[in-house]
């Protein structure tokens, strides 16, 4: 198994769990979030509230393995699992009705990763 150099023993513990997961629930989209974090942080996804409105239907769960971030203007009801989320995407998103949870959260609701699209 390949070494993790990152020193945010949260973010480790994320991609550990994220990887035994996926191995329990024989969902590969969970290893592909684990390895989309394990890259260098100025490599992850930073997606603006904008583009999920553009790209996402309403009531879709979104996986976004980085950041969200506040810019453009969402009216969809979805749910939103990133790493990080700004503060006005927070309430941008909640405000159209919308949730924004962790990654871990995202797993216990739904182990398998189904209908669960990755953004960014």
């Amino acid at each position: 198994m390949k070494k993790i150099r990152k020193t945010n023993p949260n973010l480790v513990e994320l991609i550990h769990e994220l990887k035994k997961k996926a191995h329990e629930n024989e969902a590969p989209i969970w290893r592909d979030v684990a390895r989309r974090l394990e890259r260098p942080s100025r490599n992850w996804a930073e997606v603006n509230v904008g583009k999920v409105a553009r790209y996402a239907a309403e009531n879709e769960t979104i996986v976004v393995a980085g950041k969200v971030l506040g810019a453009g203007e969402i009216d969809k009801k979805v749910t939103i699992a990133a790493y990080r989320s700004s503060e006005s995407a927070r309430k941008k998103i909640e405000s159209a009705g919308g949730r924004v949870i962790s990654l871990l959260e995202l797993v216990k609701e739904n182990p398998k990763g189904s209908n669960v699209r990755i953004m960014g």
